[in-house]
């Protein structure tokens, strides 16, 4: 599932520090310092891109089909034909709950 979140390459505000797999004694301090400065800084999901289409009808679904009768033969057959054409995008989709983000470098468990 695909979600909103950082653009640029290797650097997640709530690493320790700026290389993945390094450690730090400090690394609760620096990621805490680095999150007071960046904005949009949170390790949850609001929102995510939907892969749901509106037809020219208004009616909401991720593909569309048309009912067309061919005749081959003599014989009447009815076949589906794939909408593909004035279709518009859902857009983006605000979550009902949270979700974590993918890229978040904590390990969570129940005890």
């Amino acid at each position: 599932m695909g979600g909103s979140g950082s653009k640029a390459k290797g650097v997640w505000p709530f690493s320790g520090s700026g290389a993945a797999g390094e450690s730090s004694s400090d690394g609760n301090e620096q990621s805490l310092t680095r999150l007071k400065g960046c904005r949009n800084a949170t390790p949850f999901v609001f929102t995510r891109r939907s892969s749901l289409y509106y037809d020219e009808d208004g009616d909401l679904a991720h593909e569309f089909y048309e009912e067309t009768m061919v005749t081959k033969n003599g014989k009447r057959k009815s076949k589906l034909k794939r909408i593909q054409k004035n279709l518009i995008p859902q857009g983006i989709v605000r979550l009902d709950y949270p979700c974590i983000h993918v890229d978040f470098p904590v390990v969570l468990c129940e005890m």
